[in-house]
């Protein structure tokens, strides 16, 4: 019987077996080699230890097999996840195209009701006349007859007749109170009409209604200042200019011809509607500091403004669809537009109504200039970038000093307005703005004004010095008076007020 050998035992033997010269050697010399020096000793010579046979045959045979099929059932699930994803969708679709297209239904078919009814109600005047002639020509021609019988003088014709002529009276009684009744309504709406008339001249000849909007409703503040904003929208037009190299006397001149007042606009709240593609390329050479920053406001404001019109026409637009049961398909393609626009995840209304609102424009104000250097810089001259706006995979202009580790770009824009839009959608969806938008948000259900100095704090992650950033804003913004245009709108711009819901 053989005796169970050790590991090491093993190991010798296979030494003795394939006749290793260095460990017959050390047995020779009595010199115990550990496990682990007759492992390397065997492994120099190439020689297979049955450990190492053991794992190579249970790597090939368990381990990689098994690897495969777990890669393979991963990947499974992930094209399982996709399609069962995919099919919810369409699901979700499918449930919001049934039930718009089984509202419709019902809606249709209350309508022809509706329809039929005025048309039965229509056919009864008609009905009564058709029966007043008929009982007028049978009591007619039943007259006709009995004087054409002369029928002999007694008590029962006398009877006879009175019947006939109280049936008559009381036919004629009943016609008479419908038409007349019909009649009255009818000169009742025509005095309502004709009362509502001047009332609607008067209202559109007034050429103050300050005192007349407070006192009536939202809705009915709309349909009255539409008259006034039509012959506004005419008298004061959009004027875009084209890229043409302008010098700053043209811009300047410009102004004077337009009667474009910084101060006025400070006052009355309102900025003409005038739009520069670009900066003068000789913006610079204006020696008056004052008169630079002015005409740098001037071209920078009303793009501004306009952006933050167009928002909240959205916003309110958005309060109006959320605020019915029933959305219509092109309502349905507008939601799905501004929820990839805004970057909002798994359709939250919420969400879309904290990220779609404006951007104070005194900050707006005060990032152009100090990112822009009023105007001034290479990337707002060259690429029409205010507001100094990193890329790393678009086109752009490389700046001149910055570290070897860093390869960003500045992006550059078509026009200038292009980039006040790509600033809002940066602050209104970018992660690093969260406590901005916040906050804006918590100031908004507060019912307080949206204003810059109570949001730049928020902002420090916009720039590498942080703090010091958003100092430097809130100094641009209280040296500059900025805060005077946080109510401008444009001159033919409609006001209209959000839906508390």
């Amino acid at each position: 019987m053989k005796k169970n050998l050790t590991y090491r035992d093993k190991l010798l033997e296979l030494a003795q077996i394939y006749g290793v010269r260095e460990i017959q050697e050390y047995t020779k010399r009595r010199k115990n080699l550990t496990t682990g020096q007759l492992e390397l000793i065997l492994r120099k010579n190439k020689i297979i230890i049955p450990k190492d046979f053991k794992t190579s045959f249970f790597k090939e045979n368990f381990s990689k097999p098994l690897s495969k099929v777990s890669k393979q059932i991963d990947n499974f699930k992930e094209e399982s996840s996709k399609t069962a994803s995919k099919f919810s969708r369409r699901i979700t679709y499918f449930k919001e195209d049934s039930s718009r297209s089984v509202s419709s239904f019902f809606y249709n078919l209350w309508r022809l009701v509706g329809k039929a009814g005025l048309g039965f109600l229509n056919i009864i005047p008609k009905l009564g006349r058709t029966y007043y002639n008929f009982f007028v020509e049978i009591f007619t021609d039943l007259f006709h007859g009995i004087y054409s019988q002369q029928l002999s003088k007694g008590k029962k014709v006398g009877q006879v007749i009175a019947a006939l002529f109280v049936v008559a009276g009381v036919i004629t009684i009943i016609v008479s109170g419908i038409s007349t009744f019909k009649d009255f309504k009818d000169i009742e709406k025509e005095q309502i009409v004709k009362k509502e008339l001047p009332t609607t001249e008067k209202v559109i000849k007034k050429p103050k209604l300050e005192k007349e909007v407070k006192k009536l409703k939202p809705k009915k503040e709309v349909k009255k200042i539409k008259p006034k904003d039509k012959k506004s929208k005419e008298k004061v037009s959009e004027v875009i200019l084209p890229d043409l190299n302008l010098k700053t006397q043209t811009v300047l001149n410009l102004f004077e011809d337009v009667n474009y007042d910084l101060k006025n606009v400070r006052i009355k709240k309102r900025v003409k509607p005038i739009y520069f593609t670009q900066f003068p390329k000789d913006l610079d050479e204006i020696q008056s500091v004052q008169l630079k920053k002015e005409t740098f406001i001037k071209i920078v404001l009303p793009l501004i403004v306009a952006e933050n019109e167009k928002i909240l026409d959205d916003r309110y637009k958005l309060n109006k669809i959320t605020s019915r049961k029933i959305t219509t398909d092109e309502e349905k393609q507008w939601l799905r537009q501004k929820f990839l626009e805004y970057k909002v995840k798994k359709g939250s209304v919420e969400e879309l109504k904290n990220r779609m609102d404006v951007i104070p424009v005194s900050i707006a104000l005060a990032q152009a200039a100090k990112e822009s250097g009023w105007g001034t810089s290479r990337f707002a001259l060259e690429g029409n970038a205010i507001f100094g706006q990193w890329t790393w995979t678009g086109k752009g202009i490389e700046p001149l000093l910055k570290d070897k580790s860093k390869n960003h770009k500045i992006l550059r824009f078509p026009i200038l307005r292009a980039s006040v839009k790509s600033y809002k959608n940066n602050l209104n969806t970018h992660k690093s703005y969260k406590e901005f938008r916040a906050k804006r948000r918590d100031m908004r259900e507060r019912k307080k004004k949206i204003t810059g100095l109570a949001l730049t704090k928020t902002l420090d992650s916009y720039a590498q010095t942080g703090d010091k950033y958003t100092k430097i804003l809130e100094q641009i913004i209280i040296q500059n008076k900025l805060t005077d245009f946080e109510l401008v709108r444009l001159e033919n711009s409609i006001e209209k007020k959000e839906l508390n819901l």
